[in-house]
């Protein structure tokens, strides 16, 4: 059986840039993404917005990369944003008290998320 696979595209725009990810992002990928986003940062990219719809999975690893490079883009006086996470990925950020990832000026069309309405109660029957 193959092992999924992620492919990251870059779109630089003077000192910003989109990433977008497509496939999963575990133990194996993250060194990938890690790379690709301090390559940016290097470059003199300030503004990495990192487009996740298209990304299926994502375990600590990536968590992790995400926080790592969050921190060493604020240091280098630049943001890192993850845009479009897919509502598992979100739930997650959210938990684990992550959502600063999300923060900063949306772009012009990109409507926040509408929120969900929590599930009836339901009491047990006896």
């Amino acid at each position: 059986m193959p092992l999924p696979q992620l492919t990251v595209d870059r779109h630089d725009r003077r000192t910003r840039t989109l990433i977008t990810l497509v496939g999963e992002i575990d133990l194996d990928s993250a060194p990938l993404v890690h790379a690709s986003l301090e390559r940016c940062l290097r470059d003199g990219i300030r503004t990495i917005d990192v487009d996740l719809t298209l990304v299926a999975f994502c375990d600590c690893s990536g968590l992790n990369t995400f926080l790592d490079v969050a921190q060493q883009a604020t240091v280098a006086g630049g943001t890192l944003r993850l845009r479009h996470p897919p509502p598992m990925l979100a739930r997650i950020f959210r938990i684990v008290d992550c959502e600063f990832l999300f923060a900063g000026p949306r772009p012009v069309g990109d409507a926040p998320a509408a929120p969900r309405p929590a599930p009836p109660h339901r009491s047990a029957a006896r």
